[in-house]
């Protein structure tokens, strides 16, 4: 039994979703693993405060990467499971293991942030075009979160005022 057709969607635009769905997947598997190197190195001022918000947005980044890999099961595509081919395709790079993750390490994470926001938006216009409500949904809610952990980056990083 055919998933799509139980659930009324088309083929050709399921697909194109997969295809789409499989890079934000890559993508937050290279972010994952990079938050969690983050989490891992940081020190310095604001330790306490960077490890711990490093944490939260691994463990963000996790709950999403289930989510993601699920919805591409249930649109009848199969979720890539291999670092090796994540790799190949992410656009979000593979970070070191550098020593100190304070200001550099939050302004790779806005980064990321912003070429992920990118790609859920286009996800919005594509699973709008298939209509897939489903998929919609799920990329407003990461925008929503990620909208707001960049506002607070960007305050976290900004000079207060004299």
């Amino acid at each position: 039994m055919k998933t799509l057709e139980l659930i009324k969607l088309n083929e050709s635009g399921a697909n194109n979703v997969v295809a789409s769905l499989q890079q934000l997947l890559a993508d937050f598997q290279v972010y994952y693993t990079n938050l969690r190197g983050f989490h891992w190195n940081v020190k310095g001022k604001g330790f306490f405060t960077l490890h711990a918000k490093y944490e939260e947005l691994y463990n963000d980044v996790a709950g999403k990467v289930d989510e993601v890999a699920e919805r591409i099961l249930q649109l009848g595509g199969t979720p890539e499971s291999r670092y090796s081919e994540y790799l190949k395709v992410a656009r979000v790079k593979e970070e070191g293991n550098d020593p100190e993750c304070g200001r550099e390490g939050k302004m790779k994470v806005l980064d990321t942030l912003a070429l992920l926001i990118g790609q859920e938006r286009k996800l919005v216009e594509l699973a709008g075009e298939a209509n897939d409500e489903v998929t919609t949904a799920l990329m407003d809610d990461y925008l929503k979160s990620q909208e707001k952990t960049v506002w607070m980056l960007a305050a976290f990083l900004s000079k207060k005022p004299e």
